[in-house]
């Protein structure tokens, strides 16, 4: 299927772009030569798009599936500057720093009703109040970045962004909410946030 830009294959397993991946890919904010980690890439799509601006970037993935299909999108698209990682959030690059972080969150409010028996449920399960992962992001993030570095984060309204920007905030962070999707019930927002240090 066309996505944006580029051409890339699916799979039942793996999140399939969507909305809230195209306000990360479209707004990326990679100066060329910045070391760049993007955490849950799924199809791949988001790195696709940050090497149109930089040749160093890191993509993992704590879903195996979502690895072998992004491995198949960067070939078909004779992309070959991403590295790809498996493991959970910082576990596969702990002894790295990066100038820029992104994750398009699992921010879904969950319970046991809403889990899904595969490995998809990585890409939706925020646990009951949608935080459950991105508590734990922000949290190690701050010990990945580069001094001035940055962080790009896709979440949920529906998981309490003004917590998000408050603990962003704690952590010594200039954050914003830079762009925004309104949905039905939800707004899909992008956090940009700006290390002080």
């Amino acid at each position: 299927m066309k996505a944006g830009k580029f051409e890339i294959e699916t799979d039942d397993l793996v999140y399939i772009p969507s909305d809230d991946t195209f306000l990360l890919a479209e707004n990326l904010e990679i100066n060329e030569g910045d070391k760049v980690l993007e955490i849950g890439t799924g199809s791949g799509l988001v790195s696709m798009y940050g090497s149109l601006l930089t040749d160093n970037i890191t993509a993992t993935d704590i879903n195996y599936n979502a690895l072998e299909l992004a491995e198949k999108n960067f070939k078909l698209n004779n992309i070959n500057t991403i590295t790809l990682k498996f493991g959970d959030l910082f576990e596969p690059v702990k002894d790295e720093k990066f100038d820029v972080i992104l994750f398009n969150t699992p921010y879904l409010p969950t319970d046991e009703d809403d889990i899904i028996e595969d490995n998809l449920n990585y890409a939706f399960d925020g646990g009951v109040d949608g935080r459950k992962v991105i508590d734990k992001f922000l949290n190690e993030a701050p010990n990945y970045l580069n001094n001035k570095g940055k962080i790009q984060m896709i979440q949920s309204s529906l998981s309490n962004t003004e917590k998000t920007l408050d603990i962003l905030d704690n952590l010594g962070f200039i954050a914003e909410v830079a762009k925004s999707e309104r949905f039905f019930f939800e707004e899909i927002v992008l956090i940009n946030a700006y290390s002080i240090q």
